[in-house]
Formats: C-alpha cells, structure tokens, sequence
C-alpha cells in the first residue's frame, strides 16, 4: 500500500553524486516502498537540482529507526550552531554543567 507520505522543501548546499558535485535545490522526503533498501517501507531523502533533471539525484533510502536517529542528530547540531557552535550541548542534546 503507498503511504503518499511526501514533503519537499527548498535547499540551499552541494552534494556529490555519481557525476561528481551538484549544486542542490531541493530536497525531497518521503515514505513508501523502497526501490533499493531490503524494508517494506522506507524513508527516502532525495537532494536534487531541478534544472538537471532526476538523473543528477543523491538517494537515500533509510529504515524508519535510521530516519529518527538521523533526525535527532541533525537538531543536536542545528541547537549547537545556533548556541554559537561551540559545543554548548552535550551528545544527546543536554546542556553542558555550568553553561
């Protein structure tokens, strides 16, 4: 059954595919059968750029666990950079003792 799970958001970075580095411009995610991965269902991350067509895509596919643990680390991060990327916060997402 298709889930029609799907989100896309604009992008603004590089990515290296089987045709070297692409300038990136969108980020597609979403939730359904995988073409690759050996899931049921997957969560699939595809950065691409429209002007160069689906061929010049970087796939993911990833368990739905994967997908979480992925997510928590980029918050961790993101909460570090935005505290002035210093290391403010300790893995895990606590804030360092006397900070």
């Amino acid at each position: 059954m298709c889930t029609s799970i799907l989100e896309i958001v604009e992008t603004d970075g590089m990515g290296k595919g089987g045709e070297g580095w692409i300038d990136l411009t969108h980020a597609v995610v979403s939730y359904d059968h995988p073409h690759h991965a050996l899931f049921e269902d997957a969560i699939t991350l595809d950065f691409v750029n429209s002007a160069l067509g689906a061929g010049s895509r970087i796939a993911l596919e990833i368990s739905l666990e994967a997908a979480k643990e992925l997510s928590g680390a980029l918050q961790r991060a993101i909460a570090q950079a935005e505290f002035g990327g210093r290391g403010g916060y300790e893995a895990g997402g606590g804030q360092k003792p006397g900070t």
